[in-house]
């Protein structure tokens, strides 16, 4: 991975659309998304969410705090985090083939040898063609003797609002891209951080709410978060104990917020692979507690239910902190790339991290949120790369010896 300064300049695309001044890292010419994505909203000044309790209570947010998931893993190979590559538009591309194929972008990918793969169960790819500006990322990736395979993959422009088809997946189960929502190390440095987090709990409603697309709920349950749904630091929560680079991203928690993208651990958020996050903004980051948080009705940012473009999105990117220099990155460590692995059986049951949901079980809705009638993914998601699917294999009572299996795993990074 490639990391370079933040560039100062605005970019324009065709048409005048404002892009943002914050570029992919590698990648001075493109943007992460235009200026006015939704993730970049202010969301500070948004009323609590009717639900806001509910949906806390149910994270468990009364005894949860925040779970940074990047950093060290002891491996200088592979940090926690997801891994964010550049690539020219030379790079060779492949065919993929995926699990869900009817709601992926066929591609082809730019996947190689070179291709970091975040660990765990996860395993997404995030890649960015430096010179057209086109962002694929992948799920449940593998390379097998026979080729790619993967369970979904979305690619999207950078210049563009545009989003996925109404109730598809994208390599995040709530029909996201995942890099905007990453937070990175470069900005951290910079003192800036322009946008929403993305984040996991445990256990959503089956229904999804702009600028979401997609379900991949537990139950049909109005008390369960649905995907997309947005959280924000509460204003009043104090952050003049905390470092510097730790008040960098609170203040950015409660003008920007949270994101809630994906099945997962509760209160998980998640940042770009990297083994330069310091140890002690991580360890002040999991001391703040998730009740300091609270939900937001963020319905009157919509422009249109087809588009990431939000209702008043900043014109200007603000300027970094006094004294800033630039970020300049150790070499990252060398990666042997992994053996390959033999290609999935299409002849038996998916694990339950692909479980499918049919249109009949679909049936109720959070007020406001709309329901996807396809099949959806991660009713749990794994946490470090342990096989634990088979513990699902008996049923309702493998489901719950299972679960719990997952979240003593995730303490056990805590």
């Amino acid at each position: 991975m490639r990391v370079v300064p933040l560039l100062a300049s605005l970019v324009l695309v065709a048409g005048g659309a404002p892009v943002s001044a914050a570029p992919v890292p590698g990648a001075p010419a493109c943007p992460v998304f235009p200026r006015d994505n939704v993730w970049r909203a202010d969301v500070s000044k948004l009323p609590v969410h009717p639900r806001s309790a509910a949906w806390l209570a149910s994270s468990s947010a009364s005894t949860r705090r925040l779970h940074p998931d990047l950093g060290s893993s002891g491996d200088p190979a592979t940090p926690y985090g997801i891994p964010v590559h550049v690539v020219s538009s030379s790079h060779e591309k492949v065919p993929v083939e995926f699990e869900y194929a009817d709601e992926s972008d066929p591609g082809p990918y730019p996947l190689g040898d070179d291709t970091p793969i975040e660990g765990g169960s996860d395993r997404h790819t995030v890649v960015v063609d430096r010179d057209t500006c086109t962002l694929y990322e992948t799920w449940a990736t593998e390379r097998t003797s026979s080729g790619w395979t993967a369970g979904s993959g979305a690619i999207w422009k950078l210049t563009s609002n545009a989003q996925r088809p109404d109730g598809w997946t994208s390599a995040d189960a709530a029909g996201l891209p995942i890099l905007p929502g990453l937070l990175r190390i470069d900005e951290v440095r910079a003192g800036v951080v322009d946008h929403a987090i993305r984040f996991t709990v445990a256990r959503t409603d089956r229904s999804y709410v702009w600028p979401a697309r997609h379900q991949a709920g537990a139950a049909n349950d109005p008390n369960l978060p649905p995907m997309g749904a947005r959280f924000r630091l509460k204003a009043s929560y104090d952050i003049s104990r905390f470092g510097a680079d730790t008040r960098v991203v609170l203040t950015a928690m409660k003008k920007h917020g949270l994101m809630l993208a994906d099945n997962g651990s509760d209160w998980y958020f998640t940042g770009a692979a990297s083994n330069e996050w310091p140890d002690t903004f991580i360890s002040e980051m999991k001391s703040v507690p998730a009740g300091a948080f609270e939900a937001v009705d963020a319905s009157s940012l919509m422009v249109s239910a087809g588009s990431m473009a939000a209702k008043g999105a900043p014109a200007r990117r603000r300027t970094p902190r006094p004294g800033y220099v630039p970020y300049t990155p150790r070499p990252p460590a060398a990666r042997t790339p992994a053996p390959s692995r033999p290609a999935p059986s299409r002849t038996t049951p998916p694990p339950p991290t692909t479980a499918r949901t049919s249109p009949a079980e679909v049936a109720t809705t959070a007020p406001g949120a709309t329901v996807s009638g396809r099949a959806h993914r991660r009713d749990t998601a794994g946490t470090d790369g342990t096989p634990w699917w088979p513990w699902l294999a008996g049923g309702a009572a493998g489901t719950a010896l299972g679960l719990a299996l997952l979240q003593a795993l995730r303490r056990r990074r805590a």
